[in-house]
């Protein structure tokens, strides 16, 4: 894919690292020194220029390009670039966006994926105070579905029970899926069928909404 990545903070040249070993990746920073590193570090492409203005990003080649992200310091810049890309035709917009009041500007310029620093690290730490037994692993749509890990404890009333027994229980809600079980015990990951059975110790991977995670964890770990 042909890659555009506005920024080369820590967050761009991260990303760009990980992408340039498959992709075709441009970079787009105003200081020349981290256009610099960026490409002798990593072998990215890099423009030093300003990511909102037209004329770079035609240098740049977004005509072409099949994503675009933004993850500039400010995000009236992330905005101007979303909506820019957006006017190239652009499909895959991705940018990060630092204050949430940004969110309905950011889908109104076009942003697929909003990613909020300050909803990670929010969501993260109320997660670890309030719910330490859940580890979120990832959430789409505003917690309509999330992936998140559940450890079974000792004398859980699920262990050794098949996982078809389980989401038959009354107390296991509707529309959530056991989609993984890490074996700690034996460093392996099992993609499980309906006869599988959980014990205790093991990470359970489950994929439901916010509200049905905790349901779930109540049920997995009576």
């Amino acid at each position: 894919m042909y890659i555009i990545i506005a920024g080369g903070g820590i967050v761009g040249r991260t990303m760009a690292s990980k992408l340039v070993k498959k992709h075709d990746v441009i970079v787009i920073d105003t200081d020349q020194r981290t256009c610099e590193r960026i490409y002798s570090n990593y072998g990215a492409i890099t423009i030093n220029a300003n990511a909102t203005q037209i004329s770079t990003l035609k240098e740049a080649g977004m005509e072409k390009c099949d994503v675009a992200l933004g993850v500039m310091r400010h995000d009236s810049d992330n905005l101007a670039f979303s909506l820019l890309a957006k006017n190239f035709g652009v499909d895959k917009i991705l940018v990060r966006m630092r204050e949430p009041e940004y969110k309905s500007a950011y889908k109104l310029a076009g942003a697929s994926n909003i990613g909020s620093t300050t909803d990670m690290i929010v969501n993260k730490f109320f997660m670890d105070i309030e719910e330490p037994e859940i580890r979120k692993i990832g959430s789409i749509g505003d917690g309509k579905a999330e992936i998140s890990i559940i450890t079974i404890p000792e004398k859980a009333k699920c262990a050794g029970k098949s996982i078809s027994d389980i989401v038959q229980n009354s107390d296991f809600p509707e529309d959530c899926i056991i989609a993984g079980i890490y074996d700690q015990d034996e460093d392996h990951l099992i993609i499980p069928g309906g006869s599988k059975e959980i014990h205790e110790h093991n990470q359970v991977f489950i994929i439901t909404s916010e509200e049905k995670t905790k349901i779930a964890a109540k049920a997995l770990m009576k």
